[in-house]
């Protein structure tokens, strides 16, 4: 396989069960979505090794073989002699049709098998020449490649661990100077990335997993499934041309903005992609956006504040409410905006079946950029607030802004909370974990009308216990909707609905 810049990565499904006909049956649920296969063998079981030879015959799909070393992350724990003696086997008694026989074999940069090689080579097996750093990023990748690369055929794979976004940056910063064949991958939660814009980095293998892996060992931060590259990425239509959207935050593997804006980019025929970035600290974030010319993006939990300072100027709605949830990169400059308040009150105004909040005493549980929005749209709205925080300080800054009441949100404020029960508005990211509840000091009536900003899972801890206590309740899936039509506006210039 020789790549060029401008083609499509092949979509790679790694196979890690532990017999082949589990790993055949794989292939059939993936195939309408994957072009080659990796057959980890060292997931398989002793007397499956046995067959190895007859896997690419059964699967009509171009393979790689690997066994990969437990040091190297794999489940291979013999000796060196065996590993290679099975290699042999997969590659024994060559096929005259080529489909038939592996199409590569990935061995180790460390590796020394001069016969392996010189088979491979007689029976037009390519070579992947791999790297894995488990443990730590290659802060030198350029050198890397230039050491473990020993032909101008062999492709070189190049796997570290990114211990933030800046490591992934980096991947993306020195790909351009690399020649030859490469493939790039920042592993762990901060990599996604480097796998969803693989054709951004040149790479012509992108590696995923069976779903079901995924699930099982939950790697959702870490991982990608074949379906969800193609569906919800359209990983296949992205090229030089394609625009760069996301969305920010610590953990943003959860989030359903890129299923919301996708989906827009499809409808409307745009060529672009919305992607989950995550990021150690808000300081990543520039670098990263500049290094692979992000057009904008999403700021989601906790850099609302904290992104405000490396950009060039921000909108008024933004300087209202003192929060960013939306960058825009433009000629470039970089400008700030706010959609989560228009996103909230069309939200909030829907659940309630009302326009306006006269009259209405209203709690805001939470200081964050969330609540910052939040309490610039109860204040337009005309509604009577009192923010609760778990920094008193927060709070009565918040609270200030608006001429709205403020409490340590705490079972002392309980009397308070009552008196602002008409709408509770929960704004913090406590409940994002099932058993969470940040006011489970609280007590409900079944008056209380209960709006939650967490939109995975469906419903929290909170809004479970307010419904069961007969209470109105709505979780932030629409806010979500409104604000990420907001963006989509903002991005594209045309309406989302």
């Amino acid at each position: 396989m020789c790549y060029t810049a401008g083609m499509v990565p092949k979509i790679c499904l790694v196979l890690t069960e532990n017999t082949i006909d589990k790993n055949i049956q794989l292939i059939e649920r993936y195939r309408p979505w994957i072009n080659i296969v990796e057959l980890r063998a060292d997931f398989l079981d002793p007397q499956e090794l046995l067959h190895i030879r007859m896997f690419p015959k059964l699967a009509h799909i171009p393979a790689i073989l690997t066994i990969r070393r437990f040091l190297d992350g794999g489940a291979f724990k013999g000796g060196e002699g065996s590993r290679i003696t099975l290699f042999a086997r997969g590659l024994a008694f060559a096929d005259t049709e080529p489909l038939n026989n592996f199409a590569y074999l990935d061995l180790e940069s460390d590796v020394q098998a001069p016969s392996l090689e010189e088979a491979a080579q007689a029976f037009n097996i390519g070579i992947i020449r791999s790297v894995h750093s488990i443990k730590t990023p290659i802060k030198d990748i350029a050198a890397k490649i230039r050491e473990i690369r020993r032909t101008d055929e062999e492709i070189v794979k190049i796997a570290y661990k990114a211990d933030n976004l800046a490591d992934v940056t980096a991947l993306f910063k020195q790909a351009p100077q690399f020649n030859g064949q490469n493939i790039l991958i920042a592993m762990g939660k901060y990599g996604i990335p480097s796998r969803i814009l693989a054709a951004k980095l040149h790479s012509p293998i992108v590696y995923t997993m069976p779903r079901e892996y995924i699930i099982q060992h939950h790697l959702e931060q870490e991982f990608i499934d074949p379906i969800t590259l193609n569906e919800l990425y359209r990983f296949r239509t992205i090229n030089d041309e394609t625009r760069i959207y996301g969305v920010v935050g610590t953990d943003t593997t959860r989030s359903l903005s890129p299923a919301i804006h996708n989906s827009g980019f499809t409808r409307k025929n745009i060529n672009a992609v919305y992607i989950p970035i995550s990021a150690a600290d808000s300081k990543e974030v520039i670098p990263f956006a500049d290094c692979t010319g992000i057009a904008g993006l999403s700021v989601t939990h906790p850099f609302k504040f904290d992104i405000i300072p490396f950009l060039d100027s921000i909108g008024p709605a933004s300087t209202a409410c003192g929060a960013v949830n939306t960058v825009l990169f433009d000629g470039g400059k970089r400008r700030g905006f706010n959609t989560d308040i228009d996103g909230f009150s069309r939200a909030l105004q829907e659940f309630l079946h009302v326009q306006s909040l006269r009259f209405k005493h209203v709690a805001i549980i939470g200081t964050g950029g969330a609540a910052h929005a939040i309490a610039n749209a109860l204040h337009l709205l005309h509604g009577k607030a009192c923010v609760f925080g778990r920094s008193a300080e927060k709070a009565k800054q918040l609270a200030e802004r608006y001429n709205f009441r403020w409490a340590v949100s705490d079972l002392a404020s309980v009397r308070i909370l009552k008196k602002y029960s008409d709408i509770i508005i929960q704004a913090t990211s406590v409940g994002m974990h099932e058993d969470e509840d940040p006011l489970e000091f609280y007590s409900f009536s079944g008056a209380e009308k209960v709006f939650d900003v967490i939109y995975t899972p469906e419903k929290t801890a909170l809004l479970k216990r307010a419904e069961a206590a007969g209470c109105d309740i709505c979780n932030g899936y629409n806010m979500l909707r409104y604000q990420a039509y907001k963006q989509f506006e903002l991005f594209t210039g045309g309406s989302y609905e």
